[in-house]
């Protein structure tokens, strides 16, 4: 370092403390340059960050988190000379953390980009630690459709949740509601799955008194209800043809008369849909409108299944397990983890949650073991390790080397959570790891 450049850093950090939140000025080889008291405090306990690695701080990774998986907002900058948002699961105090980061390219007199400015924001929307309540994740699947989810939060861009069953399609509504200007507004949910023509418009626009037998009293419809807030249908690829126009015109207008009223009313909502179903191909074949398609698809997001994100087991497994009140991870034998981690789970996080109560429930007080499992879990496990075969011959000391270093080149969280999760104690974790290059 020249004399001059610890001088120009502290110049540097009182200005990135004027800014919200946590920000940094990285230099091309992906050390700090400076950094802000708030990022200091938040990624390093308050200590000077100045000549370390970005990815070494924030990340507690040994390489660049776009070599551990994750997409580089610097990479980005530099390709492209533009400014670049990424979502980012950084280690903080408090522990892993889902954060956005937005990196702004620093050019010299020619402008090509010396240095980087990222500022960084953190993500309510999901947890990457075991959580009693919300989306949690930390695997890139997840990530990806967080970031997505992030991004179009804070409009009134009608989304299309896309997934197949039990991938948590309404929690995430759930989540993007809460992160959106109409969190004080209302979450109102409609399953469209099997919806009669006259319980969709009694149900969905209300009725007055006398519209037909049984309606004793006015009652006001959800889409009444959701103004301010948000409309989630459920299923909306399940809702008939002939009822698709309906719901065409009320994306629309806005604009909804009550069962046996003649007075138009207008309710100001935000829409978001969901379904397992193509709806693509139904449109191809005529079961779908093309123009409620269009609609309602302006920004889709896609869920990934449980089998695409297998990374994220052990934390979804801690988390289901507080919230049913039964524990935390310690409660299950390895073995019984793998037999987890082998299984396809055709039910998502739904079947994960019915798998664990069981198992929980057939273990009593003690240890979650493989025969607490059900049936179809253990012969995949079976499957897989009979399926199984090395790569490459080395020697076992040379495998668990290379295990070790990828462990901590991809693991998200500090290094005395991942002795934990490897079933080490810390002073032989770090006996183990303390060479490894």
């Amino acid at each position: 370092m020249g004399e001059r450049e610890p001088t120009v850093g502290i110049g540097l950090s009182r200005v990135l403390d004027c800014l919200p939140g946590p920000a940094v000025v990285i230099g091309n080889d992906y050390r700090i340059v400076a950094a802000s008291r708030s990022y200091r405090e938040t990624f390093a306990d308050g200590e000077e960050v100045a000549g370390r690695h970005c990815y070494e701080v924030s990340h507690r990774y040994a390489a660049p988190c776009d070599k551990a998986g994750e997409t580089c907002p610097i990479v980005q900058c530099r390709q492209s000379g533009e400014p670049s948002r990424v979502l980012h699961v950084h280690f903080t105090g408090r522990g892993p953390e889902h954060e956005e980061v937005a990196t702004h390219p620093i050019p010299d007199p020619s402008g090509s980009a010396i240095s980087f400015l990222e500022v960084i924001r953190p993500t309510p929307m999901a947890s990457a630690r075991p959580s009693e309540e919300g989306l949690v994740g930390h695997s890139g699947a997840f990530s990806q459709m967080l970031e997505l989810a992030t991004r179009v939060a804070s409009t009134d861009t009608p989304i299309l949740l896309l997934g197949e069953s039990g991938t948590g399609k309404e929690a995430l509504a759930q989540a993007i509601h809460q992160m959106s200007p109409r969190a004080s507004g209302r979450f109102v949910p409609l399953d469209c799955s099997g919806v009669t023509e006259s319980l969709f418009e009694s149900e969905l626009f209300g009725y007055e008194k006398g519209a037909f037998t049984g309606a004793t009293q006015r009652k006001n419809g959800l889409v009444e209800t959701a103004d301010g807030g948000t409309l989630f249908l459920d299923e909306v690829g399940d809702i008939p043809l002939s009822l698709q126009v309906k719901l065409l015109r009320l994306i629309e207008t806005h604009r909804f008369r009550r069962v046996g009223s003649t007075e138009a009313r207008r309710a100001d909502f935000r829409l978001v849909c969901a379904t397992h179903r193509d709806l693509r191909a139904m449109v191809e074949e005529g079961s779908f409108r093309r123009d409620l398609f269009h609609r309602i698809g302006a920004f889709p997001i896609p869920l990934p299944p449980l089998r695409e994100r297998r990374e994220d087991l052990p934390l979804l497994v801690e988390s289901l397990l507080r919230r049913l009140g039964k524990g935390d991870l310690s409660r299950f034998h390895p073995h019984t983890l793998a037999a987890l981690e082998a299984y396809h789970f055709p039910g998502n996080v739904r079947e994960l949650q019915n798998v664990i109560e069981r198992a929980c429930l057939l273990a009593g007080a003690g240890r979650v073991l493989p025969e607490h499992l059900p049936e179809e879990v253990l012969l995949a496990d079976r499957e897989g390790a009979a399926e199984a075969r090395p790569i490459e011959i080395v020697k076992l000391e040379e495998a668990e080397r290379r295990y070790l270093r990828w462990a901590l080149a991809t693991f998200p969280g500090g290094k005395r959570e991942l002795a934990r999760r490897l079933g080490l104690s810390e002073r032989t974790f770090y006996r183990k790891t303390q060479d490894l290059a």
